[in-house]
């Protein structure tokens, strides 16, 4: 692990050991954050889950009643039927924060000619199997919604959980060992010095005391 570059003195040492302690604060809240986004992605993603499997139960039949409906009656008629829909649908976007995450919330107002049930089209000449597929899927738009809601939270979270990781690591990983290092290096130079130091002030105590003896000897002589 590199060390950094700093003067190796007791000041810097304790600044940089103020750093680590802000890092290691840094790290839990960042750790703590993760697993919280973590369990809301996973709540996020079995809700998904459970309402793709209806969707695509509610789609199936559908397209089984469309299909009927498309053998029964001609392309033609078919376009005919379809081509000018009665009902015109507002869709709202607001948006909530989710772990310092901002996700959407999708909403939908329908407005219909004739009533919420009311069919674009004559019933004449028309299938019944057409009338069918038409309300099974107006029966799923509110289902369809949600789901879309929740697959963009599910993404947006998961970007967030790898922005999260990634600074974790960056902590766990790069800067607080680097900073463990950095004042390991400090502690070792200021301890060399100290032993320097004390080295010097010994030879200068013997260096005194050795002046001492030969003034006193030169005094008794």
């Amino acid at each position: 692990m590199a060390v950094m570059r700093v003067n190796p003195t007791r000041m810097e040492m304790k600044r940089i050991q103020s750093r680590y302690q802000t890092a290691r604060k840094g790290h839990k809240l960042l750790k703590d954050k993760r697993d919280e986004l973590m369990k809301q992605f996973l709540d996020v993603v079995r809700e998904d889950k459970l309402l793709r499997e209806r969707v695509e139960a509610a789609l199936t039949a559908v397209y089984r009643s469309f299909t009927v409906a498309s053998a029964v009656s001609s392309p033609k008629m078919l376009e005919e039927a379809l081509i000018c829909p009665k009902k015109e649908g507002e869709l709202t976007v607001d948006y909530k924060n989710l772990m310092s995450v901002t996700v959407p919330v999708f909403s939908m107002k329908m407005q219909a000619e004739g009533g919420s049930d009311s069919y674009n089209y004559g019933l004449a000449f028309t299938s019944g199997e057409l009338d069918s597929s038409l309300r099974e899927l107006n029966g799923i738009m509110e289902d369809l919604l949600r789901m879309a809601e929740l697959e963009k939270t599910a993404q947006l979270l998961a970007e967030e959980i790898e922005r999260t990781r990634r600074r974790v690591n960056a902590l766990e990983y790069i800067l607080m060992p680097q900073y463990l290092e950095t004042i390991k290096s400090i502690k070792m130079k200021l301890d060399e010095n100290e032993r320097g130091n004390t080295t010097r002030l010994m030879k200068v105590k013997d260096m005194m005391l050795k002046a001492q003896l030969t003034q006193k000897t030169e005094e008794d002589e």
